[in-house]
């Protein structure tokens, strides 16, 4: 991120804003009278008509439970189904499509990670590593599975631009460290992480690496083979797919020697009374019938990305960022939660005498929206000594007019305030 100027060239070539916006219906509409911005991406991304339509021609022209069936809709729905897993290999540089198991999200997928490796191999006086910028999701999991195991959990600080702190990550490290769990991506601040560099340390420390991808894998270039670690977890309805889809890649090593996390159907190859015998992988990760519908839908989701090119989805989210900041950086009272050098599309900050809810509330009220509160970060919050901010959070198809708009609704919230 460069915020010292707002650059001259306000769309990346070849990359046409308006035939972008036009895909997503749910744009074109007024709330409380006024045409809706929406800056919620970090929460939710919206959908564009390619996956809606998908959903719908599912049920209406495929519609049945797949893997088990010999009869015509069986065969699509399960080659639709699976197609999505071989589009999720590529779009993340999978080895191998067993390598994808399907979830309902990323909170779904780090529990598992804890649930089944975590509760095989962690053993008293275990430490597991993560960082103050994570999600509740990437610490509670932990914190269940390290109080069953009597494993110790260690953070590695933040600074007060919102980097962490590589030196005391360093110092963490030790030969009782057997896992380290970080986010790629800060929802609350943007802060985009070293994880390769963490990665590697982790190591050479002999310690696995889980990456949490929720707010990266629609804003970044993701290999998951060039990054090396051994779990990359995300969510699809965060990357313009339905909500209720999620993602763990695993090296094969990992999950073949993982216990199950859920038994069912689907996950066995042979049930008696007496014994169980279990699938293969990513089946066996897999029990019951899955969301279908959604995982078929996913893949017009990873389509749609692949078309804009995520170079140019880069490009303009940064962007967006770089004239958000100059914009919103000379409103009165306004502080920046979060500045840290390398950051995605995320703008989180505070306003003196007014509480970011009543923010929220007023900028609803000029059909502008956004997200308030601690966003599921309650300890980083404590580590800025706030309870909270105001978060605009940026996607492929929001514009430079709309941030003109959340600037000079701000402005007057100010005004008015004062």
């Amino acid at each position: 991120m460069n915020s010292s100027s707002v650059p001259t060239e306000t769309k990346p070539k070849a990359f046409d804003i308006d035939r972008i916006r036009a895909q997503f219906p749910v744009l074109h509409q007024e709330v409380n009278g006024q045409q809706l911005v929406y800056f919620d991406n970090a929460a939710t991304t919206q959908k564009p008509k390619v996956v809606l339509d998908a959903l719908t021609d599912y049920y209406q022209t495929m519609n049945a439970n797949i893997h088990r069936g010999v009869h015509t809709l069986a065969d699509r729905a399960t080659a639709a189904f699976e197609a999505t897993r071989e589009s999720i290999r590529g779009f993340i540089n999978a080895g191998e499509k067993e390598e994808i198991i399907f979830t309902k999200g990323t909170t779904d997928g780090i529990n598992l990670v804890a649930s089944s490796w975590g509760r095989a191999n962690l053993q008293k006086g275990d430490e597991v590593i993560i960082s103050t910028l994570e999600h509740h999701s990437n610490i509670v999991p932990w914190q269940i599975i390290c109080e069953e195991k009597g494993a110790v959990i260690k953070v590695i600080p933040v600074d007060d631009n919102g980097d962490l702190i590589i030196e005391e990550f360093n110092k963490l490290l030790s030969p009782k460290t057997r896992l380290v769990s970080v986010v790629q991506v800060s929802n609350a601040l943007g802060t985009i992480n070293p994880v390769k560099e963490i990665i590697e340390k982790a190591h050479n420390a002999g310690a696995l690496v889980v990456v949490d991808g929720a707010q990266s894998s629609s804003h970044l270039t993701i290999d998951v083979q060039a990054l090396d670690c051994d779990f990359f977890v995300f969510s699809g309805h965060k990357m313009y797919g339905p909500t209720g889809t999620g993602i763990v890649y695993g090296k094969r090593r990992l999950l073949e020697v993982m216990p199950p996390y859920q038994g069912g159907g689907e996950m066995i190859k042979e049930v008696t009374f007496e014994k169980t015998t279990f699938n293969e992988i990513p089946y066996k990760f897999e029990a019951g019938t899955p969301n279908i519908a959604d995982i078929v839908g996913l893949k017009f989701a990873v389509d749609f990305i692949n078309s804009l090119g995520k170079e140019n989805i880069i490009a303009h989210e940064e962007m967006l960022l770089d004239y958000a900041h100059e914009k919103l950086s000379s409103i009165p009272g306004l502080r920046f939660i979060g500045t840290a050098r390398n950051k995605a599309g995320v703008v989180s900050f505070v306003i003196e005498g007014i509480h970011h809810f009543d923010i929220g509330m007023m900028l609803d009220a000029k059909g502008i929206a956004i997200r308030t509160g601690h966003h599921c970060t309650q300890p980083l919050m404590a580590r800025f000594g706030i309870d909270g901010t105001a978060r605009a959070s940026f996607s492929v198809y929001n514009t430079t007019e709309e941030i003109d708009r959340l600037a000079e609704s701000l402005q007057g919230i100010v005004k008015m305030m004062s």
